[in-house]
Parts: structure tokens; C-alpha cells; sequence
């Protein structure tokens, strides 16, 4: 991160609508029987800000409603949150002189609130991207494959338990952290879970293969798979522009033998796989780099 970014913000919301205000990041705001802090029982969304708006603002929107359902928290009104989005996005760039604004990260967070009054928390978060990821979106990264030690597959005859299912964004990203740590410590930059052969997805990112002939393969969102925001935007812009966009079980094979491997997520947007465990990944030509490239950008972007 540059010495002279903006200075991050925090905005606090009224979860059932009403007024927003600045918080002061040099001090607390949490309260000690916070839900997320005793339970980690909450739901979040981290989006991306290009030329000073809130990119793919409506498909997040809909997941943390989707989130907030299933863990049986208040459910965001769109319409407030996009109010306050537009505050919190206004009051990082306008820290910045001139019309050019540089991309930030934004996260939104919905709490159980605190246990004595039953009132749930939320507030949106604005800060300058990471050098780390600015560095993977143009050098690509390192992967390690780990088995994520649990199966939520359910058989045709058997409903899924929600109390297991990944299906929600929540606040619970202990198992990812401690993959990335031990990937990091192993030298990879980042974790891609399998089971077995199959792939699911990376740690904090979806998956996505490119293929000859314009096509673009992804492990279908479900159960332990969460529905990635960044692909479903990559696949509608792909199809208008003639690629041939397909979920579909992969396999750590398949990654091997595709043009082309990406890691997708909101504010790092593409970051290439070089390496996949001890094997090094072959380098797609310059103009299948570049297409893959722009059509990543120009769909997390908008």
C-alpha cells in the first residue's frame, strides 16, 4: 500500500434503515458481546471500487441478503445499503485531488449485534488495495492443493442440514487463514481446496479454467462450493461476447491440461496460476493473455 493512500474509512449503518456516520478508524466501535466477536456469527462481502463507484453492486447485494437469510439475520434493504455504499465509496475518493480515482476495496459487514439488546451491527469498510494484490493481479500466483478435511456432498435422497453448508458468506474464515498461513509458510501464495481429485475452490477466490475455442469451465456453486459473484459476472459478459461459458466438475487434471488457469475474487479480480503444487504451468499465448485479461477487467468492473 502507498505511503500517501487515503486514509481508510468506516462508516457505521443502521441495519433497518435510517442514518449513517463516520467512525473514527482510531478507535473501537465493536462492543464486547458482539455476536461476531463472541459467536462469529455474521455475513460480508468485499466489492470492488473502479473510478470512484461500486462495481457489480446488485450480485453482492443479492448474496448478502441470501447470507443474512440463512444465518437468520436482518435481512440489508438494497436500497440502503447502495445509499450508504455511495457515502462510504464518496468520502474515500474525495481524499484524493483530481478526477482519476485508484480502485479500492470495500467491505460490507452484518452482525448478530450485541446479546443484550438484540440489535444487529453493520458497517462498510473502504481501504486502498494491498500491494499483494496488486502484485498477483500482473505476476500471477502459486498454488497448494489441501484436502479441506470435511465433505458436505448429500446423497439424491437426503436434504442438506443448513447448519453445514457453506452456501453463506460468514465471518467464518478460520480454516481458510490457517491454509493460507501454511501455504505461505510452504512458499505458495495461495491454498486451492480438492477433494480427492475434484476441485471445489481456493481459499478466499473461485476457480475458473480457460480452454480452447473461447470456452471458460468453473466448479459448479454448491454446498461446499460458494457461488462466486466475480464468476457469474465473468460468465454473462463472456457469453455477450461469444465465449462459451460452462459450470462443470473439474479436476486437478484438468487444470493441468487447460490454456490457462485464474484464480477470480472481487478486488484482486484475475490472478493467473503459474504453479500448482511442484508443477509449473505452461504460459498461454500473449493474445489469449490479453483477452482473458480485458474480459476479467472490463466484468468485475462494472
Amino acid at each position: 500500500m502507498a505511503l500517501n493512500s487515503p486514509s481508510p474509512v468506516v462508516l457505521q449503518v443502521e441495519p433497518f434503515g435510517g442514518s449513517t456516520r463516520r467512525h473514527n478508524t482510531s478507535l473501537p466501535h465493536l462492543y464486547w458481546d458482539d455476536a461476531a466477536v463472541t459467536r462469529g456469527e455474521g455475513v460480508f462481502e468485499t466489492l470492488l471500487i473502479h473510478d470512484g463507484k461500486v462495481a457489480n453492486f446488485q450480485r453482492h447485494m443479492k448474496r448478502l441478503q441470501a447470507s443474512a437469510t440463512q444465518l437468520g439475520l436482518a435481512v440489508p434493504d438494497a436500497e440502503h445499503w447502495g445509499q450508504a455504499a455511495a457515502e462510504a465509496a464518496a468520502d474515500w475518493c474525495g481524499q484524493i485531488p483530481g478526477k482519476k480515482k485508484p480502485q479500492a476495496a470495500m467491505t460490507w459487514t452484518l452482525t448478530g449485534g450485541r446479546a443484550s439488546t438484540g440489535v444487529p451491527s453493520a458497517w462498510i469498510t473502504v481501504r486502498a488495495l494491498s500491494d499483494t494484490q496488486l502484485k498477483q493481479r500482473e505476476e500471477g500466483v502459486a498454488v497448494m492443493t489441501a484436502e479441506r478435511g470435511f465433505s458436505f456432498q448429500i446423497s439424491p435422497t437426503k436434504k442438506q442440514k443448513p447448519w453445514v453448508s457453506l452456501a453463506a458468506k460468514s465471518l467464518n474464515y478460520t480454516a481458510a487463514m490457517a491454509a493460507l498461513r501454511e501455504g505461505r509458510a510452504q512458499g505458495f501464495d495461495d491454498v486451492l481446496w480438492v477433494e480427492g481429485d475434484r476441485v471445489l475452490e481456493a481459499a478466499t477466490s473461485s476457480v475458473v479454467i480457460v480452454k480452447k475455442d473461447k470456452r471458460l469451465r468453473s466448479p459448479e456453486p454448491a454446498g461446499e462450493i460458494i457461488a462466486g459473484t466475480a464468476v457469474a459476472a465473468l460468465f454473462e459478459l463472456g457469453e455477450k461476447k461469444g465465449w462459451r461459458c460452462k459450470h462443470k466438475e473439474l479436476s486437478v487434471s484438468d487444470l493441468y491440461e487447460a490454456e490457462s488457469v485464474w484464480l477470480l475474487s472481487s478486488v484482486r479480480m484475475g490472478a493467473r496460476v503459474t504453479r500448482i503444487n511442484d508443477k509449473e504451468l505452461g504460459s498461454p499465448g500473449k493474445d489469449s493473455l490479453k483477452a482473458v485479461r480485458g474480459l476479467i477487467e472490463e466484468a468485475l468492473t462494472r
